[in-house]
């Protein structure tokens, strides 16, 4: 496309008319209605309201905010974690074994684009449809944090000398972290439709699967074996820089998932109609596939296993996480329930103690300087 600088510009048209309560724009940019009344807390919802989106107060749902406030007082910078000892480990011939570089390297390599995977669909998806402010400040705070972590992951790879080139196209390069990527992605491709919007059975449901795709499988599923696989590493005392930057991450995305889990539990509440046994089976299937991929995943990672971990452990975490997330969304599990492999990593996020507003309220957050690794 050409630029002609010489076009005058258009005329804005001012429209005169107000929009009726049922055209409402949700996105924040439509018309002003002049006069109008004011926003009462009973017109705002998570999706479809009428209420402007643009009045944060007053607020309806208060733990979007307190998420919000939570992420705020967790801020950290991978800059302010030391890597000296890790760069020493991995330029020594006999710091790591062969299949520990190999996992570190694909471990590296699935989240250094998977991050920025999350944060598209956050701007570009998520952030349009959900009708709340307070929601939207979260997501907002959310999307910076996503941010942080693509720049960790450069911050890694820049401080070992990584090649560049291989670890940011692993997503195309390696057929299981392929495999994770596409599947994620085609839950969003619908939302990249300029004329999409909620407001009907069906569209409603293809957010509401968004949000579970992203919220509760990718960052509630399959960052964990990776959470689990750097973390058994820094157990040992070995790269440990990479895996305090793991555990800031845990942490931020422990909150991610709590606030979408909410988020999803909010919409059953208001929407009950969208939850249907048939969208529920789907749902469950979309578990089963995600387990599977995740399971495929930690083999690649993980051939031959190393001291303390392998991949059979992962696919046992992998079904315990599974169910805890049925559980979050009340739902049955979906595996003959089985005992945690990582027991340790309770020391850290206990699974038993992820909480979200519908069982109760997280309050005990750190900022970053202040998070000591054990």
């Amino acid at each position: 496309m050409t630029l002609n600088w010489n076009t005058p510009t258009p005329s804005i048209s001012v429209p005169t008319t107000p929009p009726s309560a049922d055209t409402a724009d949700g996105t924040g940019l439509g018309r002003i209605e002049r006069g109008a009344g004011r926003v009462m807390v009973s017109e705002k919802a998570m999706i479809n309201a009428q209420a402007d989106v643009n009045q944060l107060l007053p607020l309806k749902y208060q733990w979007a905010w307190e998420k919000y406030l939570a992420g705020c007082n967790n801020h950290w910078m991978p800059t302010e974690v030391a890597m000296q000892a890790d760069i020493a480990l991995w330029k020594s011939p006999s710091g790591l074994t062969a299949d520990e570089r190999l996992m570190v390297s694909r471990n590296l390599g699935f989240f250094a684009t998977s991050e920025s995977l999350v944060a598209n669909n956050i701007v570009l998806a998520i952030y349009r449809h959900l009708t709340n402010p307070e929601c939207r400040q979260y997501l907002l705070r959310q999307a910076f944090e996503e941010a942080i972590h693509t720049h960790t992951f450069q911050y890694i790879c820049e401080s070992l000398g990584l090649d560049e080139g291989e670890l940011f196209n692993m997503y195309r390069e390696i057929p299981s972290i392929t495999d994770k990527a596409a599947w994620a992605l085609q839950y969003t491709q619908t939302f990249a439709d300029p004329d999409f919007r909620t407001g009907t059975p069906t569209a409603d449901q293809s957010f509401l699967r968004d949000l579970i795709a992203f919220y509760v499988i990718f960052e509630g599923m399959w960052f964990y074996t990776g959470f689990a696989q750097i973390l058994s590493l820094g157990r040992r005392n070995k790269m440990i820089g990479v895996a305090e930057m793991y555990q800031y991450i845990l942490r931020d995305e422990s909150v991610h998932l709590n606030f979408g889990i909410d988020v999803i539990n909010q919409i059953k509440i208001e929407n009950p109609h969208l939850w249907t046994p048939d969208f529920q089976r789907e749902v469950r299937q979309m578990f089963l596939e995600a387990c599977e991929l995740e399971i495929g995943y930690s083999r690649d990672t993980m051939p031959n296993g190393f001291l303390g971990l392998n991949a059979q452990q992962c696919e046992t975490y992998m079904h315990f996480i599974v169910n805890r997330r049925c559980q979050q969304l009340g739902m049955a599990p979906l595996f003959p329930q089985p005992a945690n492999p990582f027991p340790w990593m309770s020391e850290i996020i206990d699974l038993q103690k992820e909480k979200n507003f519908f069982e109760t309220r997280v309050t005990d957050y750190k900022t970053g300087g202040s998070l000591d690794w054990d």
